[in-house]
C-alpha cells in the first residue's frame, strides 16, 4: 500500500512538472490558406491590431499571444509552433508593413525580436 501511494504520489508530481499547452482544437486551421487569401489574412491582422472582429480563432491567437511571446511557444503543440514558423517567414518575406505593425504592438521594445534573434535563424527566419 505504502509503495502505491509512493508511485501515486511520483506521477502527480510528473503530471504537474509537465507544462500544459495551448488548446489543439485550432490545430487544424488552413495556415497557407489564411496567408494566400488577402480577405482572410487581413481580418486576422485587424483582429490583431484591434482594428476589426476577430473569429473565435483569432480571438483566442489574441489572447494566447503575449504569453507565447513571453515563454517562446513553450505551451504550443508541435503544430502551433510550425504554423507559428510558417506565419513568421511568410510576414517577415511578404508583408514587411504589417511584420512592423504587428512589432511595434506586441514587441515594442524589440525584448522579444532580441531574445529569440537566433533560434528563428535556425529555423530559417530572420527577424
Amino acid at each position: 500500500m505504502k509503495y502505491v501511494l509512493i508511485a501515486i504520489l511520483v506521477t502527480l508530481a510528473v503530471v504537474a512538472a509537465r507544462p500544459e499547452t495551448y488548446t489543439s482544437r485550432f490545430d487544424n486551421i488552413d495556415v497557407d490558406r489564411i496567408l494566400n487569401t488577402k480577405r482572410l489574412f487581413d481580418s486576422y491582422f485587424k483582429c490583431l491590431m484591434d482594428q476589426g472582429k476577430c473569429t473565435p480563432d483569432g480571438k483566442e491567437l489574441k489572447k494566447l499571444l503575449p504569453d507565447a511571446l513571453q515563454t517562446n511557444c513553450e505551451k504550443c503543440t508541435p503544430k502551433q509552433r510550425d504554423g507559428t514558423d510558417r506565419v513568421l517567414r511568410f510576414i517577415v518575406k511578404n508583408k514587411p508593413a504589417e511584420w512592423e505593425q504587428l512589432k511595434a504592438k506586441y514587441d515594442p521594445q524589440n525584448i522579444y525580436i532580441q531574445k529569440y534573434r537566433e533560434s528563428a535563424a535556425t529555423r530559417g527566419i530572420e527577424i
